[in-house]
């Protein structure tokens, strides 16, 4: 297996991806489909750039299997598995805000967060002309700039977040706020899972929590995380996952996930399942 070949291929298939998601921005967003609440919506442009995405990986990987967020999950017959966001911060999009990435992974192995390997890893923000993309072993990168997280001062960190759609859980996201709000310096809501975890690994932000999220979510972001040197984690059982996904370097890492109560055995206070 050739993770860097892996990488060139989805760094490839990502800028054309989001070169069609910026001309169909420029022509204006219809909205498909909501998902899990009437905000969380889905865009002609998300279904049109993942059939794109699709269709690539299968001309030149036939073999492999694809999770989208759009499609669902098939099991190729090889070991690899490509887990795709297409838009990735939809919402933005939609109102023609300049922060959405076309988030591309390579994974190992069984296609779900605890088990798989991420290989290789690419999230590419179009509206800026911004790539950043990862290598299993070969470190995190922004063009010819390789990447490392950050050390956090006195001050504390600049740390991102984000809320579900779902108004259940929102008093409960803002108590999390609130208790982790003395660790930091500032804290930041963006509405783009990957360019946020993207943002750790080039220090532009010294940490990142979310619950919620989908493997899509963080699986090329991720990477990007612990190849720049920082911890990646969150549950179920220390994964990144459903119920929490936490990112940082490993101090500021350590004081987050104590605060949250992820890997302690304590839910966070208010926690509704």
């Amino acid at each position: 297996m050739d993770a860097a070949a892996l990488a060139d291929l989805a760094l490839d298939i990502a800028r054309e991806a989001g070169a069609l998601a910026r001309v169909r921005r420029a022509e204006g967003v219809a909205i498909a489909a909501t998902k899990s609440a009437l905000a969380d919506i889905v865009t002609e442009a998300d279904r049109e750039v993942e059939a794109l995405i699709r269709d690539r990986l299968a001309a030149e990987r036939p073999d492999d299997g694809f999770l989208g967020e759009e499609s669902g999950a098939e099991r190729g017959t090889s070991d690899i598995t490509w887990v795709v966001d297409p838009i990735d911060g939809t919402v933005n999009y939609a109102y023609g805000m300049p922060h959405y990435a076309v988030s591309i992974a390579a994974v190992s192995g069984e296609p779900t967060p605890p088990t798989w390997t991420a290989q290789a890893g690419v999230v590419h923000n179009p509206a800026v002309g911004e790539t950043f993309h990862a290598i299993r072993g070969g470190g995190a990168w922004l063009g010819e700039r390789r990447l490392w997280v950050s050390s956090v001062g006195a001050a504390g960190g600049l740390v991102a977040t984000g809320f579900g759609y779902d108004p259940k859980h929102h008093a409960e996201d803002l108590a999390r706020v609130a208790a982790v709000m003395p660790l930091l310096r500032d804290l930041r809501r963006a509405g783009a899972a990957s360019l946020d975890l993207a943002y750790v690994a080039a220090g532009r932000l010294d940490g990142y929590f979310e619950r919620g999220l989908h493997p899509w979510d963080h699986a090329a972001g991720g990477l990007l995380v612990t190849e720049a040197g920082g911890l990646l984690g969150g549950a179920p059982d220390g994964a990144p996952g459903r119920e929490m996904t936490i990112a940082a370097g490993p101090e500021l890492f350590a004081r987050l996930a104590a605060t949250i109560g992820v890997g302690t055995g304590t839910p966070f206070p208010g926690s509704v399942v």
